[in-house]
């Protein structure tokens, strides 16, 4: 009986699509194997099995599996069940959440292949690029264009394969290729005519005669595999062979021309490259970190979420270590989120003190194929016990799962933005620690206003640490009055006289500086003081930022870059002048008012990669930087011993976004940095600047006072219907005609008042409203916790659909932002 397949696909649809399976795979296929699929005329994709049964379809014609990827599942049934509530929830499709969830080596990838063709003559001469082209293809005859384009280092590739096809000189096809290659290492071996004892003496005889170097290697190799021991045979690679016997590639082809040697390749994990160092007992709990893990193992029985609210420098990491201890010990897994990339460097060294090679590590730093490496390994019966790493942790395989633990958990990059699914990784933790009958525990300083709800309200559990260690005095702040210090000029670019002491008094005294300003670049616009003229970006609604290290300016939302002009384009002045700073021209001026300093820079720009993160941090561990700058990659719980000074350069870019969370964000922003200050042995300093020297959030920072701010925000928030007691969901609209836009956006806000009353709000325009060429409008609606979200997703969809039905709408693009940040 023939046997067909439900698969998702990694595309935004709403439906799984069957395919019929051939015979041979009838019996080998499960639930959660790859395949690949054809899909439209052309295309195949990865797909991933959802179900296996024998009901054909009768309204379509059943294409045919094409290949079978897996032996065994890469998905887990649980894992379908969290992807079905994601995709669900934040109202976008599996097949978002597929893209998502999976490292992109697991996914076949499309690629274009040009094969020479070796009847081509021609009677002119080619042009030097084609020809380049063709000289290439007649070493290898099949190269894939992007191997092409990297070796001939033509930029427009694209137009000379074109004028080859049109002249026969080349064929053109598309094959499915896997990015993902599984890394190998060159071995060494005896042949089978240099393992016999008496074919080998007569090597040892003619070597020493002939060879005296190839002899050398030989017996380094005997040393190294232990061949002659009697017991088992190691296997040596050739280049620690090479390098251990001091020898030249030469000699070592003389002992495989001579029938000695052979070589093989052996397929070696790239996650065991790195020796793990010996384990150390986990450090004793002082008598408050004792009884904040007593109680939150108490609340525990009964709750499934509990929140530790616990002080900057109190030691919370030291609590979460005796729980993962706990929790392994009972043969369970724990997953450990962090918001930024940037805090696993310094969690990393700590959990493997520890717990050496049970720890696994993934985020997006990573190479693809070691991400690969994890999850595979996530699959076996060797997986890790612990995983580190950010939001899309939560889509490794699990399979005993026991203890989550979301760190920072009031962070916003915990949320996803774009693409969808946008989904906030500590919701999809605690949805995903529910599937497994597994425990999670939120940690932080200044609590997110919806988990302190939860926690005050009984929903979660709560424990408090409001100690730090070692009795530690929680920093000084000092708020500085920049507006007054502007009017009397006495400001130094974006520094004040006390700032300039303290950190000229911490350097004498051989201590460290932060300084934190949330703008990255060197200066966020530039402007015109003749006419007024600022660069824009073509494709956005934003100015362009200057980057003085690349001479240009960049739109932080789509890359376009545009070339710092001499004149201004409007009026021909040439006074450009720079408006704001950014933490590119903060490292500038403090380098030019401490020469003597050793300065970093930590922001998007100087942490493209993971080593350039570890470089930046360990620098600053080991004293070899004395002032950090940084974004708000600062901070997030780095924990550094020498810090005596904090400044926060300009806390009003955080106060004046126009946003609900806005008061609640620049609280914790300024508690989180600082609490980087005074971190061993003596009290820090925090300078506070400030243009709004009488905000009611500065008395409130300065006092610690983190629940004198969440109850002027719960009682905001209630009279005007905002989280925690409604939920939000941002409906965004785009189009590239902004009249349309404006009729689309009008026509399904009144569908929806029509169904939702006077909880619809909009349509407006958002702060940035064009992105990549796009105009944007949103919808808000605010929804009752108590009403039922599931009915709300469906109207909504509806609705959408009622929209797209339309022929003038069917340009339009919709999206949703489920519990926005």
């Amino acid at each position: 009986m023939k046997k067909f397949v439900d698969v998702i696909l990694p595309l935004p649809l709403h439906s799984y699509f069957t395919y019929s399976l051939p015979q041979e795979w009838a019996d080998e296929v499960q639930t959660g194997c790859r395949v690949v699929v054809p899909f439209g005329r052309k295309k195949y994709y990865t797909a991933i099995v959802r179900n296996v049964h024998y009901c054909a379809p009768t309204e379509y014609e059943v294409k045919e599996v094409s290949v079978l990827l897996d032996a065994s599942p890469v998905l887990l049934p649980r894992q379908f069940k969290f992807w079905e509530w994601l995709a669900d929830y934040y109202l976008c499709t599996q097949g978002d959440v597929y893209k998502a969830a999976l490292p992109s080596g697991l996914k076949l990838e499309s690629e274009t292949m040009v094969e020479y063709n070796p009847d081509f003559t021609s009677e002119t001469q080619l042009p030097e690029k084609e020809q380049q082209i063709l000289d290439l293809l007649s070493a290898e005859p099949e190269q894939c264009v992007t191997k092409l384009e990297k070796d001939s280092g033509i930029k427009n590739i694209l137009s000379v394969i074109k004028s080859l096809l049109d002249k026969e000189a080349i064929f053109v096809k598309e094959e499915m290729r896997c990015t993902y290659k599984p890394k190998t290492e060159t071995r060494v071996r005896l042949t089978l005519a240099a393992r016999n004892e008496r074919r080998l003496h007569f090597f040892f005889d003619e070597l020493q005669r002939r060879a005296p170097k190839q002899l050398d290697l030989l017996m380094k190799y005997i040393e190294l595999s232990g061949c002659l021991g009697g017991g088992n045979v190691k296997e040596v690679s050739k280049a620690e062979l090479l390098k251990r016997a001091a020898a030249t590639p030469g000699v070592f082809n003389g002992l495989v021309e001579r029938g000695v040697f052979e070589v093989y390749q052996q397929e070696v994990g790239r996650l065991d490259t790195a020796l793990v160092r010996d384990t150390v007992p986990v450090n004793p709990l002082n008598e408050h970190q004792q009884r904040a893990y007593n109680e939150i193992i108490e609340d525990f029985k009964t709750r499934n979420v509990c929140l530790l609210h616990g002080v900057t420098a109190s030691g919370k990491t030291e609590v979460y270590i005796h729980l993962i201890e706990e929790t392994i010990r009972q043969g369970k897994q724990v997953l450990y989120l962090l918001p930024e990339i940037a805090l696993t460097t310094q969690i990393t060294e700590r959990l493997q003190r520890v717990f050496g090679s049970r720890l696994g590590i993934y985020h997006s730093k990573f190479p693809d194929a070691e991400r690969v490496e994890i999850w595979q390994k996530q699959l076996s019966e060797k997986d890790y016990d612990i995983i580190l790493g950010v939001r899309s942790s939560v889509f490794l395989p699990f399979r005993r799962l026991g203890l989550v633990i979301v760190d920072e958990e009031h962070e916003n990059t915990y949320k996803q933005q774009d693409p969808a699914p946008r989904y906030h990784a500590r919701n999809a933790a605690i949805i995903l620690a529910s599937m497994y009958d597994a425990k999670t525990l939120l940690g932080t300083a200044t609590p997110s206003v919806e988990t302190w709800h939860n926690a005050t309200s009984g929903k979660y559990g709560l424990v408090e640490l409001k100690e730090r260690y070692k009795e530690i005095q929680m920093p000084e702040i000092i708020p500085v009055d920049i507006k007054e210090l502007h009017r009397k000029k006495m400001m130094n670019g974006p520094f004040s006289p006390l700032l300039l002491q303290y950190i000229k008094e911490a350097l004498t005294q051989k201590e460290q500086v932060i300084l934190f300003q949330n703008r990255r670049g060197f200066a966020p616009m530039i402007e015109c003081n003749t006419c007024g003229w600022v660069p824009k970006c073509k494709n956005c609604d934003v100015s362009l930022t200057f980057h003085k290290g690349l001479n240009q300016l960049t739109c932080h939302y789509c890359g376009y870059t545009y070339q710092l002009p001499r004149v201004c384009p409007a009026c021909e002045g040439t006074d450009l002048r720079n408006r704001g700073f950014g933490t590119e021209k903060i490292e500038d001026d403090i380098k030019g008012l401490f020469p003597e300093a050793r300065v970093a820079r930590m922001d998007l720009d100087t942490t493209r990669t993971r080593t350039a993160y570890e470089r930046i941090i360990a620098d600053f561990e080991q004293g070899k930087t004395d002032i950090l700058i940084g974004t708000q990659m600062v901070s997030k719980g780095l924990d550094f011993d020498h810090v005596s000074v904090v400044g926060i350069l300009n806390a009003d870019t955080m106060l004046n976004y126009p946003d609900f969370r806005a008061y609640e964000r620049a609280y914790q922003l300024m508690a989180q940095v600082a609490g980087r200050a005074g971190r061993k042995n003596k009290r820090g300093r925090v300078v506070l600047q400030t243009k709004s020297i009488d905000h009611s959030i500065i008395p409130q920072v300065i006092a610690n006072d983190y629940e004198g701010m969440v109850d002027g925000q719960l009682a905001e928030r209630q009279m005007f219907h905002y989280p925690p007691y409604y939920r939000l969901v941002y409906v965004y609209l785009k189009n590239r005609n902004e009249t349309l836009l404006d009729l689309m956006a009008q026509t399904m806000a009144a569908k929806l008042r029509a169904i939702f009353g006077n909880r619809v709000l909009g349509p407006d325009k958002p702060p940035v409203a064009r992105v990549q060429t796009l105009f944007i409008r949103k919808i808000v609606l605010k929804i009752e916790t108590k009403a039922p979200m599931a009915r709300a997703r469906e109207l909504l969809v509806q609705v959408q659909k009622e929209m797209l039905m339309e022929d003038r709408f069917k340009s339009l693009i919709v999206y949703y932002d489920v519990d926005p940040m």
